[in-house]
């Protein structure tokens, strides 16, 4: 079975995913939740409400009851695992915590989110937690979700939450339009890739461009021969009409060339599509990259595909992939 936390981040920031209510956040705000980065401690540092903490925290409760925290997912999907991570919170994590699930769509207020008209389902029943660590727990939910609220009991701190899972947009989305077929918020996933020591092979299909070196695909040097590689599956099938690959931020670590192929493969493993016999289709011919530079490329002609490979020579770092088409359904009409 695939580590879930392989999957995308449905509640990532990256994503656009917010944390837009809790009904306490004394100690230490909610916003910290999402932040990308992993949980800091800062001897000595204090603020006029207590000990700074790098995450959300409530104060003591002396009343029944528990606290909680409403997530507004930056890609609605079907969750399958979390991680409730609570990174420096050794006195003062909850006991356990639960994690419920809405299909909203829009963007409702908290008053809509916590009144009697939003039917909440449990995702995750009240489980046991430990301090100053990764709690990863599997969900077998099944239905989209738009909007999380995590519950904490009875109170405490928790550092960071990551919600993994499928990207689920609604199938009107795009019924015409040309669109970008690799993007995670469209439903893309990057499968697998030869390797991602400096950079992980999701960022070549984030939202926006990227901030720094750090926030895109990078190998690392190669030493022997062949070349690097990743697979992307496409959010539907589609006909690739245009490419852009970017290499921002990569000045003395672009990768020489490039070039993309492309199969029809709807129920292919993992493995599959790593085999020799897998029929690959070249839909832009190797081609000289540019460091820190947006490349446009036209493929001559492109099949039906449900997978795109970017080949690197020999290895190096992007930043960004853009795989503008439409589905194959519509360019049939």
């Amino acid at each position: 079975m695939t580590d879930f936390t392989e999957l995308v981040d449905l509640a990532a920031e990256a994503l656009g995913g917010t944390v837009i209510a809790a009904n306490d956040e004394f100690f230490a705000p909610k916003e910290a939740l999402l932040k990308p980065t992993p949980a800091e401690w800062r001897e000595g540092a204090y603020t006029e409400r207590g000990k700074w903490m790098d995450g959300w925290e409530t104060r003591r409760r002396r009343t029944p009851g528990y606290d909680w925290a409403i997530v507004h997912l930056g890609a609605p999907g079907i969750v399958r695992g979390a991680v409730i991570d609570t990174s420096f919170f050794r006195g003062n994590y909850p006991e356990r915590a639960s994690i419920e699930g809405c299909e909203v769509e829009g963007t409702p207020s908290p008053d809509e989110l916590t009144s009697d008209k939003t039917l909440w389902r449990t995702l995750l029943p009240a489980s046991p937690l430990q301090g100053d660590s990764q709690n990863n727990f599997e969900i077998a939910d099944g239905e989209r979700v738009t909007h999380l609220r995590l519950n904490v009991f009875p109170d405490g701190g928790v550092a960071r939450l990551r919600v993994y899972g499928d990207v689920k947009v609604t199938s009107l989305r795009h019924a015409d339009a040309t669109f970008d077929l690799a993007a995670i918020e469209n439903g893309g996933y990057s499968v697998v890739c030869s390797d991602m020591f400096f950079g992980h092979r999701q960022n070549l299909i984030m939202p926006g461009r990227s901030t720094h070196m750090g926030n895109g695909w990078e190998t690392k040097r190669r030493r022997g021969p062949g070349h690097d590689w990743t697979i992307i599956r496409l959010a539907q099938t589609g006909v690739v009409e245009s490419v852009e690959l970017d290499t921002d931020h990569y000045k003395g670590n672009a990768p020489d060339a490039c070039m993309l192929e492309c199969c029809f493969a709807p129920d292919a493993s993992t493995e599959s599509l790593t085999d020799s016999a897998t029929d690959w289709v070249q839909i832009v011919p190797k081609s000289k990259l540019q460091p820190h530079a947006r490349h446009q490329f036209a493929p001559s002609a492109s099949p039906p595909a449900t997978h795109v490979r970017l080949n690197i020579y020999p290895d190096g770092g992007v930043a960004r992939l853009r795989l503008l088409g439409r589905r194959a359904s519509v360019i049939a009409k």
